[in-house]
């Protein structure tokens, strides 16, 4: 369906008389609400109110007690919603209620500052702008539990059952265990219009990857941010509880939400990433955005590594980068480079994590390599040549998210590439999920401390 008219009459006569709205807030957590199909005809023309509470409190619906743009101090009001018509699905799994997914954007067309999915689209025009058309991404892996949220809270969240034991990476084997729920995932993932190019089992207990087919940058992070929650929702109904932290465990590898990317010409025809005529087939506009993101990458890693789990994820030989480093098709570097053929010459951001916000890990990665073109900076790092977790001479990454937040915070650089206002808010929640970690009494401190201290 390609038309308002065709979109509108399949709510109207929708059996079901409701359609299911979702606006994304700082963490990458869907927030949303059913609206009558009736009620739904007079916001397409209009806008939705929804309080901003959505940009005032953390992950677990805590209230900031340090945020400028909602709190207390202004009564948290009514933001308004634009509903985005060409984001028009069909839930394949809830009797194919249509969904939609809205941006905080006021009846004048004026954004939010705070709102993630409008920071993509202002980086993306200013691309555009440049005579690029960028095409991105994103992969995840991921834990999958024998559990029910209601079992993982009578546990502690501890000594969860995972979906299958052991280490089964690529296992032909282990995808035929459950072959039912990755059946659906594949099934059910592409009927919701999220495109899969390959799904498999990754190292680790119950773990699995998927990979999603590129798309242009925003239809990309769309198609990411919705894979998370419905990979969620499809578990719900196989009694599985499947979770995209970084780090489940100090003994187990992390998980990945490595970022794929190139820019194109504005007809999308030409990979401006891909020279024949170089021995490494990388063109010089591909160099001068590897540049750009070694040299800004750093200045906002809270965008791709934006928890503290994150950061545990992070470390020396665990399959994920800890040096400001860029290799060819080296999977120990931050940047991987692929330049191998027309189509499929890109750039992987190794940094990411599967705990990311796909629209502030894709506008980081954007708006990083687009600096390193618009200086017009040389790539005079050398590619890194066997292990990366060797390689210092560019620097290595900030050990946790307190020294990266602070890093951002007071970076020129940040606010030159993402604005002030949107470096402050966002900052700010960063400190402040420090703060929540700060006070709590880990039960790796009692197992330490408790008896011998």
């Amino acid at each position: 369906m390609s038309t308002s008219k065709e979109i509108l009459d399949y709510v109207k006569n929708h059996p079901s008389g409701k359609v299911k709205l979702a606006v994304a807030d700082i963490d990458g957590i869907l927030r949303g609400k059913y609206v009558a199909a009736e009620k739904f005809a007079s916001l397409v023309e209009g806008r939705l109110g929804f309080c901003d509470v959505t940009f005032g409190w953390d992950a677990n619906d805590v209230a900031y007690d340090n945020g400028k743009y909602t709190g207390w101090h202004t009564g948290y009001p009514d933001a308004q919603v634009k509903i985005d018509l060409s984001t028009f699905r069909k839930i394949p799994w809830e009797y194919d209620v249509p969904f939609f997914l809205g941006d905080f954007i006021d009846d004048q067309e004026k954004a939010n500052h705070v709102c993630p999915r409008q920071l993509l689209k202002k980086l993306i025009s200013e691309c555009e702008n440049e005579g690029f058309s960028p095409l991105f991404a994103q992969e995840f892996e991921w834990f999958n539990f024998s559990e029910t949220p209601e079992t993982v809270h009578e546990k502690g969240f501890t000594n969860l059952k995972p979906l299958s034991p052991g280490m089964f990476g690529y296992s032909i084997l282990r995808s035929t265990y459950q072959n039912a729920f990755m059946g659906d995932l594949f099934e059910l993932l592409n009927k919701f219009d999220i495109p899969i190019e390959g799904l498999h089992t990754e190292t680790g207990p119950g773990v699995y990857e998927a990979a999603i087919k590129y798309a242009p940058a925003l239809q990309a992070a769309d198609q990411a941010i919705l894979f998370k929650t419905a990979v969620k929702e499809i578990a719900y109904k196989h009694g599985i509880l499947a979770t995209f932290m970084a780090k489940i465990s100090e003994n187990l590898p992390g998980c990945s939400g490595h970022v794929h990317q190139s820019l194109w010409d504005k007809n999308n025809k030409i990979n401006l990433f891909y020279d024949e005529n170089e021995p490494d087939k990388m063109s010089g506009i591909m160099k001068s955005y590897i540049a750009g993101q070694l040299h800004c990458l750093p200045h906002i890693l809270p965008m791709i590594a934006p928890t503290i789990n994150s950061y545990k994820r992070l470390v020396k030989g665990a399959w994920a980068p800890t040096t400001v480093t860029w290799g060819i098709d080296n999977r120990t570097t931050a940047l991987r480079a692929l330049p191998g053929s027309k189509k499929a010459s890109r750039l992987e951001t190794r940094i990411v994590g599967s705990d990311t916000n796909p629209y502030l890990a894709i506008s980081a990665c954007l708006a990083a390599g687009m600096y390193g073109i618009k200086n017009k900076l040389k790539l005079e790092q050398p590619a890194t040549k066997g292990n990366g977790y060797t390689d210092l001479s560019n620097g290595i990454l900030s050990r946790n998210l307190f020294e990266a937040t602070q890093k951002m915070k007071n970076s020129d650089l940040a606010h030159e590439l993402l604005g002030a206002d949107f470096v402050d808010h966002f900052t700010m929640t960063r400190e402040w999920e420090c703060k929540q970690y700060a006070k709590v009494v880990t039960d790796w401190e009692l197992k330490r401390y408790l008896e011998i201290i």
